[in-house]
């Protein structure tokens, strides 16, 4: 588990009974996620999980994240919803941590995703921008470019440690994207952080979205850029094609991008590309060895951004 606090048979079994979810008959920590400790629980109503926000998770964001998965959910989008404790509240403290109940989607997070799971990805992902449209709450996204500066000031004395002439590299990054950021481009709400382990699959056909704890207001087109670097790059770092193809294709079949979006594609999957290498960064560089936050090798990020910058059409994409 990314970030681990331990929660005992006893304090969990008082906890629920604020909760209308029946009797606890047994529970067990989840592996998955960088932010939060989750736990899958089993009780005489059903499957439910129970997420305990760490300290990254900003408990004034909360309301923001609950509300948006409640009215996704009214909007036919398939996700958790959190579950209202019989005083009417949803977050609740459990071992000193805000903490949540949700509801439980079936379905499988992919290792190895075909196109064809790329383009209900791209489907999916247009699905929640439109339903997204009419949230009555906003967040600004603290992972933009200022907070990328922020990570990258942390970061920067060290970066070579990871690879040798990075800290250049990325100040000339920092110098292009910082001029020529796109403005202007349609925006709304967004995931920020659709990667595989944040989708579930039944078979081909896509079965729910989770992990809303980044969700803010930015520009569509960005989202669609992480997904490109979340989805569509394999092990040895080579860009398919193929699987770019699908999703973008899945996602123009339900919210056409406009042509100022298309041409900004290049810089915005390059701005996305440096900000999940910031992160990685920092932590690598950062948090000690064996601690409670997962650790992930900034350099397969490094590659994208450089695949990115050499981007001359965002046909290359394989958008039509």
């Amino acid at each position: 588990m990314a970030v681990y606090t331990d929660v005992n048979e006893g304090e969990l079994g008082a906890f629920l009974r604020a909760y209308p979810v029946g009797e606890l008959l047994s529970y067990k920590g989840i592996a998955e996620g960088t932010e939060n400790s989750n736990f899958l629980l089993h009780t005489s109503s059903g499957s439910y999980i129970l997420t305990l926000y760490e300290k990254r998770v900003d408990k004034a964001d909360l309301p923001f994240f609950l509300g948006l998965m409640g009215h996704l959910a009214r909007k036919g989008i398939s996700c958790p919803l959190p579950v209202t404790a019989h005083d009417g509240t949803v977050i609740g403290t459990l071992a000193g941590r805000p903490a949540v109940i949700i509801t439980f989607l079936e379905g499988l997070s992919l290792r190895r995703p075909t196109a064809a799971h790329c383009g209900e990805v791209g489907k999916a992902l247009a699905a929640l921008h439109l339903a997204g449209q009419d949230f009555a709450m906003t967040r600004d996204n603290a992972l933009a470019i200022d907070g990328w500066r922020k990570l990258w000031n942390a970061s920067r004395e060290r970066a070579d440690e990871v690879e040798p002439g990075l800290a250049a590299e990325v100040d000339a990054d920092f110098t292009d994207l910082e001029r020529h950021w796109p403005q202007g481009l349609p925006a709304g709400i967004i995931h920020a952080d659709l990667f595989p382990d944040n989708v579930f699959f039944l078979g081909e056909k896509l079965s729910g979205l989770i992990d809303f704890y980044f969700a803010c207001n930015d520009l569509y087109a960005y989202d669609v850029a992480t997904c490109l670097n979340a989805w569509c790059f394999e092990k040895d770092f080579s860009f398919n094609l193929t699987k770019g193809t699908a999703l973008l294709a899945g996602y123009q079949s339900v919210r056409p991008l406009s042509d100022g979006e298309k041409a900004a594609l290049p810089m915005l999957a390059r701005g996305s590309a440096l900000r999940f290498m910031l992160t990685r960064l920092y932590d690598w560089l950062t948090v000690p060895d064996g601690g409670l936050v997962m650790k992930r090798d900034p350099t397969e990020y490094i590659r994208r951004m450089r695949f990115h910058r050499a981007i001359r059409s965002p046909s290359e994409y394989g958008l039509t």
